[in-house]
């Protein structure tokens, strides 16, 4: 680099066409009263280490030794750039503390939504010098770090850029202090011991859930406003919920089995998400002996830990696969050799299913590959049969076993050439294909939910 490159390149990181720093800080003094805040907001980028008023008190000082001049402090309530917001940091910060003063949280982000005027008050500031109106940094991020560095001194929390429990938004010229209590999360497996439960609630299609036809009560769902009265969800969120003191929670499941199957053995990976919770410090196998104390023997969870919102996603997209077992009945009898040589052809088969007639309202009709990567049989008589399938997660297995009128092959009905249909089905593991769905980085060690998601500078919120 040129000496002249070297000088460019220093004149641009002072944000100004100045050799000397002092020139330019005079022409900022002169336009108007300014507070030290904005006097050193536009040297951001130089001596790191200070604060934007450190800065801005040092270059007036320095003026003010150079020129031999009287020394004036800055006018903190008259600055014409702010108007003085920055002698309300700690108002603010103790105004975000007290809209969250019920809530347990240990991380918090703040944002902050400053007029239009003092926005451009700053930009005019720096053209008005001479210098480069972006030089520095902007007003409203220098007032997202002073009321955020006050916010965790005054709740002994801490900042966290990328999912906070809590996030503050202060509109300044509203004279408002909003915040957001973001998400917490619970992890776990469940069993479903009884059959004809769905994984969520099933709302009456009929009466639309809401247990009327009219004047009167739903004659399909007896006024219940559900098909199905209990669900894996109804066993088990509300107590999560109760116990984190939320407002709603959401159940996210890694697939679902039928309604009228069993979850058994390792059980299924799922995520209670918990609005607004008020509690975060939760007694984890406290909360597993209430859930399973509530489910009363339908429904059974075990290894709760508290994880991440990441964990939504991977309980939901993580490629997994299944075991079963199938209690099946033929429609003509059928020999060992026969549901041997079945099982034999279907052991690591590639798999096509077009769209199941019992899905297809709800499914895009499309034929999906799978693999059935291990199969079994014993026949206990000559109607009846055990089969244990291994197979992707996606597999439709009362349809491998049927044939679906010939929308699956190949299929143990249709290589037997005898009717075949599911009398009972139990899903026995779903676990990943390639890794665990316990993986340590998607759990909290420190006993505390996280939020969602939240951009840098704090001004907009996602939704969970």
């Amino acid at each position: 680099m040129t000496d002249a490159d070297a000088e460019a390149a220093a004149d641009e990181r002072d944000g100004g066409d100045f050799d000397d720093v002092l020139e330019a800080a005079r022409g900022l003094l002169a336009s108007g009263p300014l507070c030290d805040h904005c006097l050193g907001r536009p040297f951001a980028e130089r001596s790191f280490g200070l604060g934007n008023h450190e800065r801005g008190h040092g270059l007036r000082v320095a003026v003010a030794l150079e020129d031999d001049a009287d020394y004036e402090p800055g006018a903190a309530g008259d600055c014409w750039v702010c108007e003085g917001v920055f002698e309300r940091v700690d108002e603010f910060a103790e105004r975000a503390a007290d809209a969250v003063a019920d809530y347990e949280y240990a991380t918090y982000q703040v944002g902050t939504r400053v007029p239009p005027l003092a926005e451009e008050n700053d930009r005019l500031l720096r053209e008005d010098a001479g210098m480069d109106p972006d030089a520095g940094e902007p007003l409203r991020k220098e007032l997202n770090r002073e009321v955020g560095k006050r916010v965790g001194q005054v709740t002994g929390t801490a900042v966290d850029f990328d999912r906070p429990h809590v996030q503050f938004l202060l509109d300044v010229d509203a004279d408002a202090v909003e915040a957001t209590v973001n998400s917490a999360h619970v992890y776990g497996r469940y069993r479903k011991l009884e059959r004809d439960i769905p994984q969520t609630e099933w709302p009456c299609s009929d009466c639309r859930g809401s247990g009327r036809q009219g004047r009167e009560p739903c004659d399909t769902c007896d006024g219940s406003g559900y098909l199905y009265p209990e669900s894996v969800q109804q066993l088990t969120a509300p107590v999560v919920e109760d116990v984190m003191e939320g407002v709603d929670s959401t159940f996210h499941g890694a697939g679902r089995e039928d309604v009228d199957a069993l979850m058994l053995g390792t059980g299924r990976p799922f995520v209670i998400e918990v609005d607004e919770p008020r509690r975060r410090e939760i007694n984890v196998r406290r909360l597993e002996s209430d859930i399973n104390a509530f489910a009363d023997g339908k429904v059974e969870v075990e290894g709760l830990r508290l994880c991440s919102h990441e964990m939504v996603a991977r309980v939901k997209e993580l490629d997994a696969t299944k075991r079963y077992r199938a209690a099946v009945e033929f429609g003509a009898d059928v020999s060992e050799d026969d549901l041997a040589a079945a099982v034999a052809e279907l052991d690591g088969a590639t798999i096509e299913q077009y769209t199941p007639n019992r899905v297809d309202h709800r499914r895009a009709s499309m034929t999906r590959t799978r693999v059935a990567r291990e199969v079994t049989g014993e026949l206990e008589d000559p109607r009846h049969a055990t089969v244990d399938v291994h197979g992707d997660g996606g597999l439709y297995i009362k349809e491998l076993i049927s044939g679906d009128e010939g929308r699956t092959e190949p299929s143990l009905a249709g290589l037997l050439g005898v009717d075949a249909v599911v009398t009972e089905l139990d899903v026995l593991a779903v676990e990943g294909e390639d890794e665990a769905f316990e993986q340590p980085e998607f759990f909290l060690e420190d006993g505390r939910g996280d939020g969602d998601d939240a951009d840098d500078d704090g001004t907009e919120h996602d939704e969970a």
